[in-house]
């Protein structure tokens, strides 16, 4: 009796191993499918693509801070430019502005060949003055010659954004 009662519980352990495991693999298989078919690459933690601003109305937004003020914010906008070295930042288009997007914590980065690609970011954006030794340092780092970095002379007030997220559409970025 003791006999049979370990093989039952044997076969049932099998059967359940079994099981878990054919579910395992159709988690799996849903996964890469639902991968294949999202419509953007995320980076960072992902966000609803709905109640974006534009890039004229976040420029707005700026305008409306002071040093010290910030906002959450979700935008759609063209990228400038990217580092270079790591992909540690980047500068959005905002006409006749642009806004300077580091990535909370250095948890993610950015292809180093994005300028050019319209992205959606999340996060939170703020109004700082950035001093000569930093402007000198993105300069730098964006691939700036000598000349231009020897030019920066006086801080600057510039519009920053601290993203937690960044969606990039997919066929910008095959």
């Amino acid at each position: 009796m003791r006999k049979v009662l370990l093989l039952v519980a044997s076969l049932t352990l099998v059967l359940s191993a079994c099981k878990e495991n054919k579910e395992a693999k159709i988690e799996e298989v849903v996964e890469a499918v639902q991968e294949e078919v999202a419509p953007y690459d995320v980076k960072g933690v992902e966000f609803e693509d709905t109640a974006l601003l534009s890039s004229s109305e976040l420029l707005e937004t700026y305008k409306s801070l002071k040093v010290g003020d910030t906002l959450d914010v979700k935008v759609k906008a063209k990228v400038n430019s990217v580092c270079q070295k790591k992909g540690c930042w980047m500068r959005l288009d905002l006409g006749e502005q642009e806004s300077f997007v580091k990535f909370q914590d250095y948890g993610f980065f950015m292809p180093k060949d994005l300028a050019g690609t319209e992205v959606l970011v999340n996060g939170k954006v703020y109004v700082e003055e950035t001093s000569v030794e930093d402007l000198k340092h993105y300069a730098l780092d964006g691939g700036k010659t000598q000349e231009e970095i020897d030019a920066i002379l006086a801080p600057e007030l510039s519009y920053n954004f601290m993203s937690t997220g960044v969606l990039i559409p997919k066929e910008q970025v095959e």
